[in-house]
Order: structure tokens, then C-alpha cells, then sequence
């Protein structure tokens, strides 16, 4: 494994990658097993990120959005404001203003408390996409998820290790990858490649760091149980996480057109998912068979293993904090009547500065009208994943 010169021998040592007694050369493609390849991590998974940036443009542009006009979506632009220097200043030093600073400014400028909280309000919408954007945002989101789930479905459908999972560790590490397991990886590992690039580009939400963390910590994920040939883990693993989030970014889709009878029977669908598949089954199937079964089934004590483990604890902690964020939601919906706004925070992050509602999901909470609601009485939503 020689990769970054003379330091390859030092972090591709065996003791940390692989389990006791084996060799990277025993893991090198034969006749019998085609082994993963490292190599594949960035060779592939790097341009096939830029590919799916780009086909995403495509149906952004071309189909999402001429599709979301049709359904009365608005492209709503922010209002024009008045320029003013010192105003513009105190915003870009600090945009949360306290009703003393509303009126120390006005008495600076010589205009009305109104006139200043008006042009506060407007400011901060100056950022905020249109919900037209946030639509052709979740509608991507949505193909992929369902393509990717009905593909990770169909594959695994006929894979031993899909109904018990002793089968992912017995004759460990010698297991190879087919290659529609190998499509299903790499295809996983660009997708959250692109929305670890895209996501400093797209709405902002107040989950941001969170969500930024799970990119990461899936791609991490995704790299290392591919170098250690963990792979049949790592499709159990996308494949539960596919579930929900295809439902999630249908609903907050649907929402935007206004179709609310449907988004909130999408809602409790999301719901019910992401309890069974995150909550249930993921610490309950997933990870208590690589914590507790593969150390006496294959002997897998050895450090990458300990990291691998590591990360799917991380996983599971977000999802308990979205978990909350999402009984939160649901209770608030249940005592609203109906869902409002957007599942997830799907406003920017400069809506929260208003005041002090919030709304609640996971890559996953709600967001309150603020296009109308931001105009009467600065109240905002607080977005979450």
C-alpha cells in the first residue's frame, strides 16, 4: 500500500487496518475475491461527485424549477431597502439587534423606531432563498434518496448478510465486492461528497455544523469500511438511512406547493420510518452486531475496527438528537392541527434572529411561514435536521 511516500508504511501499517495475522497482500484481487480498492475512494468517487453536481444542476434548471412554477411555487425576491451606511455597519458587526439598539440607531440617523426595525426585517430577508429554491433543492434530494434506496433494495434483496448478519463477518476479511455493491458504494460515497461541497452554497440551515458532521462522519464511514472490507455493513448502513430521507425531503417538497393534507400524511409516514429504521433498527440490528457479534464471529479487534465502531456511535447520537427535534415537531403539529412550513429548517440561518419560535425536524424539523410572519412581527423559525 504505498500511497504518500514515506509516511504510506507508517498509516497503511496492518496492525491498524487489518485483523490480527493478515497482510494487505493477502487482500490484493485474485481469481476467487475482487477486494476493494482504496485506490477507488478518490480515482472515482471525486469526478462522480462533480457528475452528480452537475446532473443536479440540470434538474434544478430544467425540470424542478419550470416544474415547481406550475404548481403556483412563488420566486419570491426580497424587497429593495433604503441604503444606509450605518445601518449596513451595525448589521455586518451584529445582526441581532436588541430593542435599545433599534433606538440608539434611529436617534443616530434621525429616523423613526419603525423605520428601522422595517429596514432590520426587509435586511434580513436580503439572503433568505425563495421558497421556489428550497423546493428544487428537496425535489433533488428526494430523487436521489428514493433512486438510491429502491437501487440499495434491489440489490441487497438476495444478499445473505441483508437477512442475518453473521454473514458480514464470517470469512472476514476475505470477501469480495460485485459489482452492483460497487455502483451502490461509490455512487453513496460521491453523493455525500457533493453535499459536503454543495452545502456551503445551499439554504442555510440552523443545523448546519450538524449536518455537516454527518457528511463527513458518513464519508469517513463510508472510506474506512471500504478500506477494511467492510463493506456489507456499510450497505445495511446506507440502505436505513436512504428510507427516511427520501420520505423527509418528499414532504417538504409537497409542503412548498401546498398540498397539506398530503404532507402531513407524509409527515407520519417520515415519522413512523425514521423511529423504525434509525431508532429501532440501526442500534438495535447494525450496531449491536458489530459492537457485540464480529468480535467472536470474526476476532475483530483491531484499531480500524474500534474507529469504524466509533463512527457509527456518532451516527447514532444524531440521531437521537433529531429524534427529539422530530417529537418536538410532532407535538406541535398534533396541537397546530396541521404541519407548517418546512420539515427541517428549510429557512436560512439568518431567519432565527427574529425572536423566539422555533420549529422543529431532523436532516429534520419545521419551519414557520416566515415570508409573512417576518413582515407582521419578526417572529422566526429555528431549523434543525
Amino acid at each position: 500500500m504505498k500511497i504518500f511516500g514515506p509516511f504510506s508504511d507508517i498509516f497503511w501499517h496492518k496492525n491498524v487496518w487489518l485483523p490480527p495475522n493478515f497482510t494487505w497482500d493477502q487482500l490484493e484481487p485474485k481469481y476467487e475475491y475482487q477486494f476493494t480498492n482504496y485506490r477507488h475512494l478518490y480515482s472515482y468517487a471525486i469526478p462522480l461527485a462533480c457528475v452528480i453536481l452537475f446532473i443536479r444542476l440540470l434538474l434544478e434548471r430544467y425540470c424542478f424549477w419550470p416544474l415547481g412554477l406550475k404548481l403556483g411555487i412563488k420566486n419570491n425576491k426580497p424587497k429593495k431597502i433604503q441604503n444606509n451606511v450605518t445601518l449596513e455597519n451595525a448589521y455586518k458587526y451584529d445582526s441581532k439587534w436588541k430593542h435599545k439598539d433599534i433606538l440608539g440607531l434611529a436617534k443616530r440617523i434621525d429616523w423613526s423606531e419603525r423605520q428601522v426595525s422595517r429596514w432590520l426585517r426587509i435586511r434580513k430577508l436580503q439572503g433568505k432563498p425563495s421558497k421556489l429554491v428550497k423546493f428544487c433543492e428537496n425535489s433533488w434530494r428526494c430523487v436521489y434518496y428514493t433512486s438510491s434506496f429502491v437501487y440499495g433494495l434491489v440489490i441487497l434483496w438476495n444478499k445473505p448478510w441483508f437477512w442475518n448478519m453473521d454473514h458480514c463477518w464470517l470469512n472476514y476479511p476475505y470477501q469480495g465486492v460485485t459489482r452492483d455493491v460497487w455502483w451502490y458504494y461509490m455512487i453513496s460515497l460521491a453523493f455525500y461528497w457533493s453535499l459536503a461541497f454543495s452545502q456551503f452554497f445551499d439554504v442555510k440551515r440552523k443545523d448546519f455544523w450538524q449536518m455537516f458532521i454527518h457528511h463527513i462522519a458518513t464519508i469517513v464511514l463510508l472510506s474506512f469500511s471500504w478500506i477494511c472490507n467492510l463493506h456489507r455493513v456499510g450497505t445495511l448502513v446506507l440502505v436505513i438511512h436512504d428510507a427516511a430521507d427520501c420520505i423527509l425531503d418528499g414532504t417538504k417538497a409537497v409542503n412548498y406547493a401546498k398540498y397539506n393534507k398530503l404532507s402531513s400524511v407524509l409527515f407520519v409516514v417520515f415519522t413512523l420510518t425514521w423511529i423504525i429504521t434509525r431508532v429501532i433498527i440501526f442500534p438495535f440490528w447494525i450496531l449491536k452486531s458489530t459492537t457485540m457479534e464480529a468480535p467472536y464471529v470474526a476476532k475483530m479487534m483491531f484499531p480500524a475496527y474500534y474507529i469504524f465502531n466509533g463512527l457509527l456511535i456518532l451516527l447514532l447520537i444524531l440521531h437521537i438528537f433529531w429524534t427529539v427535534l422530530i417529537f418536538q415537531l410532532a407535538y406541535r403539529t398534533w396541537t397546530a392541527g396541521q404541519l407548517e412550513g418546512d420539515i427541517r429548517s428549510s429557512a436560512s440561518s439568518e431567519d432565527s434572529d427574529d425572536s423566539g419560535k422555533s420549529s422543529v425536524h431532523n436532516n429534520y424539523t419545521v419551519e414557520k411561514n416566515n415570508d409573512l410572519k417576518s413582515e407582521n412581527n419578526s417572529s422566526y423559525s429555528l431549523k434543525n435536521r
